[in-house]
């Protein structure tokens, strides 16, 4: 008797940048693992196709992730890739991802390096070519950055260009070089902000300025306080270069600043003269000593609340207020964040007393709790969504595959033509450029709806389970220390919204198993010992609107 043929899970993945390099296609891929697959008598379960994208890390792979998943759900017993740096290049997460396969008895083949990754020697190979794969990429990624501070010492700009300059190439180059020049139209807003902020104007007061007389910023947004400020401290409107200003961004982000930044004299034109820049900078040192304002008050739900007007999350504000007594007042309310570093053309403040606010969520809790009826008819409602959220999924997904179908058979079209020499390959190069493009946009799109009907969960939710849940979070609430009810808070709560009047409409809860792991390895378990919510085998995420 034949024994069943092995499912094989096909994972294809290329970047943008490598689409270009012959042989790293997705279709050549595919081609290449599907003949395989056909030699040896293997059955394709499905092809999980991550194109333009970074094999840096898992974040943005969809199709990946939801190949992890149905790994968990014994869909296949083999995972087939055409090179192991598809699967990662991390050595970590390649080791983890293949540890993972083999937890749950799925064997790993890669189709260019062919050995058996499931006997020592196998795993020691596996091993010494990842961390090859990842020495070589560190290199390279090194290298890059070698050039890179080279240029800048040499007074070469790298990356992105600040507001109020563009790059052209340079007529009087014979090599075709490039060079940066201003740009009048911009470089005006720029002198208008070390101007205004010359003469004592705060860094709100000239955003709001700005954005009342239609200014936009480099990417075409509105001023806030952060770019003011991000402007003002740019060396490159000095004339001068900046690099290395941070190290590690991708993984540290602003707590990776450099000791050592490279300045160096650029070979570009200065928008703002030696003058105003020191007058700027005495001014922003002088300012950074200043402290800040201290609100007499804890503030739960900040970043929680939801603007009822342009949907910014509202921060923490204070007014202060003389009474009849002649007695200062403060008062504590929560305010719209854009109007805050943005201005009145942007938004309105919108305040809401901070009293007021904490108070209804915390009564809200309590009356959900202490009627039934309502927390049964809250729960019907999540169920009913369950059931229903996946049709406009299915429909969209539906669409795509339909426009990939278009693209790809558009594609096969010219191909044809070309190999027949009905057409001149030259004519069309661009419109299949174009086409390749739309290929990685929608296969990209296809793979994110995929993962999220995979993540889709129908199962019902049980009316006990969400209200252990919400007794669970509210006896935290009530007997926690601050800091650990904020923490609580701001794990839960995804938004709480506003209507019209100023009055809390609903608040989102939202429960899931990370949240589960927090109570059991944080102090926060501690703090309330009969606390022990869990969401149940079948359900990885249940939200709530109250």
């Amino acid at each position: 008797m034949n024994s069943k043929p092995v499912k094989v899970a096909i994972y294809t993945r290329v970047s943008t940048e490598e689409q270009a390099e012959q042989g790293y296609s997705i279709e050549a891929q595919l081609d290449t693992l599907r003949n395989y697959c056909k030699l040896y008598g293997k059955e394709i379960h499905e092809e999980y196709v991550d194109a333009g994208i970074s094999g840096t890390s898992i974040e943005g792979r969809f199709a990946l992730q939801r190949l992890l998943k149905d790994a968990e759900k014994n869909l296949f017993q083999e995972v087939l890739v055409w090179k192991i740096n598809r699967l990662a290049r991390n050595s970590l997460d390649l080791l983890t991802t293949i540890e993972q396969f083999k937890r749950l008895n799925i064997s790993f083949r890669s189709f260019t390096e062919n050995f058996e990754t499931e006997t020592p020697t196998g795993k020691l190979t596996l091993q010494m070519m990842s961390a090859i794969g990842e020495f070589e990429r560190n290199t390279i990624v090194e290298n890059v950055k070698m050039g890179m501070r080279q240029r800048a010492k040499t007074g070469k700009h790298n990356g992105k260009l600040p507001l109020g300059y563009q790059v052209i190439a340079d007529p009087g180059d014979p090599s075709g070089r490039s060079k940066v020049i201003i740009v009048e139209a911009e470089a005006i807003i720029v002198r208008k902000i070390f101007e205004l902020y010359a003469i004592g104007r705060g860094l709100k007061s000239i955003a709001n300025e700005l954005n009342h007389s239609g200014y936009k910023t480099k990417t075409g947004n509105t001023f806030s306080t952060t770019a003011i400020k991000e402007i003002l401290n740019n060396p490159f409107y000095n004339g001068k270069i900046r690099y290395n200003r941070y190290e590690n961004w991708s993984d540290k982000r602003r707590r990776g600043k450099s000791a050592e930044p490279i300045i160096a004299d650029g070979k570009h034109e200065a928008i703002i003269s030696d003058v105003l820049w020191e007058k700027v900078q005495f001014l922003l040192q002088k300012k950074s000593f200043t402290p800040s304002r201290i609100f007499d008050g804890e503030f739960l739900l900040s970043g929680l609340i939801r603007c009822p007007k342009c949907g910014a999350a509202m921060v923490a504000s204070r007014t202060r207020s003389k009474t009849k007594t002649g007695e200062h007042v403060n008062r504590l309310y929560y305010s719209c964040g854009a109007f805050r570093s943005k201005g009145s053309s942007v938004c309105s403040a919108n305040s809401i007393r901070k009293q007021e606010a904490e108070e209804e969520v915390m009564n809200r809790l309590t009356r959900v709790l202490s009627k039934e009826r309502i927390l049964r008819a809250i729960v019907d409602k999540i169920n009913h969504k369950l059931i229903t959220r996946t049709i406009p999924l299915q429909s969209e997904l539906s669409h795509i595959r339909s426009q990939l179908e278009q693209a790809e058979s558009k594609k096969r079209l010219y191909l044809d033509l070309i190999e027949q020499n009905k057409i001149d390959k030259s004519t069309i190069t661009e419109r299949i450029q174009e086409i390749q493009a739309d290929l990685i946009k929608l296969r990209a799109e296809k793979s994110r709806l995929e993962l999220e009907l995979t993540e889709g969960n129908t199962s019902p939710v049980a009316f006990e389970q969400v209200r252990e849940l919400i007794h669970g979070l509210n006896q935290i609430l009530t007997t926690a220390p601050f800091e650990q009810r904020k923490t609580m808070l701001h794990l839960f709560i995804k938004r709480i919204t506003m209507n019209t009047s100023k009055k809390i409409e609903t608040i989102e809860l939202s429960f899931d198993e990370n949240v589960d792991s927090y109570f059991f390895s944080s102090p926060v378990a501690a703090a309330v010992e009969s606390f022990q919510p869990k969401l149940t085998r079948n359900q990885e995420k249940i939200e709530i609107a109250i």
